[in-house]
Parts: C-alpha cells; sequence; structure tokens
C-alpha cells in the first residue's frame, strides 16, 4: 500500500454513504470527500444527493448520487454494478441508513417495530451483500478496505421505549464484531459506531409524546453532539495505517450519562 498524503488521507481511495441524504451521512459524505475519497452517495431523496453532490464539487471533491432505498436489494445492487462502473469499486463503505421510533411496547406500534428492522437489519444486510466483495477485491490489491457500521450507545445501555430500536442496534454491533473476524484476515477493517444523541433528523420522525419531552429535556440541560462529530470519526478510521483496526468506538456527548 502507498503511503498517505498528510494533506489528503484518502486519496485514491472510494467511498461508499448511504444515507447520505441528511445528518451522519451527509456529513461524513462531505468530510470524506475533503479527505481526498471519491464518494458514491446512496439515499431515497435524488434531490438532496444533488445538492450534495454539487457541494462536494464545489469545493473539490469528487462524488457520485445514486438514488436507492436500501431495503430493495435490487436496486443496491444495481447501485454497487454502478459504483464498479463509474467510480473502480469501492474500498470503504459507511453503512450508516437507519431509523428510529421509539415507543412503549405495549402500544404494539407494529408497523414501527417492522420499519425500524427493515431499514436498521435488511437494509444493511442488503448492503453488505452487495459491497463486502468489493471491499476484499480491493483490499487484495490495496492492502486495506473498510466497511464502518453505524450502531447506537443503545446497543449496550438500556433506554425506555427503545427495545426495538435498540435490538436492532445491538444486531449491528455483534454483527460487526463476527465480520471482523472473517474480513479482518483479508485486510478489510471492520468497526462499529456507537454514537450517544447526535442532532440529526432522526428525533423528527419520533412519534410518541413522552419520548419527544424526553428529547427535549435532554437537548436543554446538556450539548449534543453533531453530524460533524461523527463525520470526522469515520474519516479517523478510514485514515489510520492499515495494520490499525478500531473494532467498535462509542461517541458521546460530554454531558450525557448513559
Amino acid at each position: 500500500m502507498t503511503s498517505q498524503n498528510p494533506v489528503a488521507p484518502l486519496a485514491g481511495r472510494v467511498a461508499v454513504v448511504t444515507g447520505a441524504s441528511s445528518g451522519i451521512g451527509e456529513a461524513t459524505a462531505e468530510h470524506l470527500a475533503s479527505l481526498g475519497a471519491k464518494v458514491a452517495v446512496l439515499a431515497r431523496r435524488a434531490d438532496r444527493l444533488t445538492e450534495l453532490v454539487s457541494r462536494i464539487g464545489k469545493n473539490g471533491g469528487t462524488a457520485l448520487a445514486i438514488t436507492a432505498d436500501v431495503t430493495d436489494v435490487q436496486a443496491v445492487r444495481a447501485a454497487a454494478d454502478r459504483v464498479k462502473v463509474d467510480l473502480g469499486g469501492a474500498d470503504l463503505l459507511f453503512n450508516n441508513a437507519g431509523v428510529m421510533l421509539p415507543a412503549p411496547i405495549e402500544e404494539l406500534a407494529t408497523d414501527q417495530w417492522q420499519h425500524q428492522i427493515d431499514l436498521n437489519i435488511t437494509g444493511l444486510m442488503n448492503v453488505i451483500g452487495a459491497f463486502v466483495p468489493q471491499l476484499v477485491e480491493a483490499a487484495a490489491e490495496r492492502g486495506v478496505g473498510d466497511l464502518v457500521n453505524t450502531s447506537s450507545i443503545t446497543a449496550q445501555n438500556l433506554f425506555p421505549n427503545f427495545a426495538v430500536y435498540s435490538a436492532t442496534k445491538a444486531y449491528v454491533t455483534h454483527l460487526s464484531r463476527h465480520l471482523r473476524m472473517e474480513l479482518g484476515q483479508k485486510k478489510v477493517r471492520v468497526s462499529a459506531i456507537e454514537p450517544g444523541i447526535v442532532g440529526t433528523e432522526l428525533q423528527s420522525h419520533v412519534t410518541d409524546d413522552g419520548v419527544r419531552q424526553w428529547l427535549a429535556g435532554s437537548k436543554e440541560i446538556m450539548e449534543w453532539l453533531t453530524p460533524e462529530d461523527i463525520a470526522h470519526t469515520v474519516g479517523f478510521l478510514a485514515s489510520q495505517p492499515a495494520r490499525v483496526n478500531l473494532q467498535q468506538v462509542t461517541i458521546m456527548p460530554t454531558g450525557e450519562a448513559s
């Protein structure tokens, strides 16, 4: 593997970011591009992706917009084919698309349960299935590949009314540790990022009044993380020497106790 350029440590790399139309995904796509990577941005909202790609281009980066719903396995496979053709294949995947819909289990919000499972688990697996072959191929050629999955502090800690969401994120963390065993021998680093509260669109999707009030109260007593905080963490992981793999990173607001 060639030595890194300290100004553009990801120069020559190709990154794929899912959930890139807002929040953590959007910020991470911009940051990885600023570090020199070519970035393919995936999400459902084409207009947001167009604006993001334009902004990256104006800042001197290279980006490709691909409109896709990660729960649609055929769409994700088509996206992977396009990344291969247009950018030469991915060697960095930030698997970030997800949704948070907490509510008391007794409300039996089964549609919300299924939506979280479909996006946070099935969508995650669709993306892994489509892009891991590219990561393995790139690692064999260039000496390193990266798979970074967005989990949550809820994968470790207990929060009232977050049972289903927490379970989907526990899946992400545990899966990541297993994949590291399989893929690390092939020079693909696997990391799970477990953030505490990050100010994104995620909170606006919450429908339960009790949880909404809890979130509003927490914002008054502590400063939440920003999407850029997570973006810089992903950039740090991907910029490490090939021998270094941070398998699990918990990043919390300073004022968040658990």
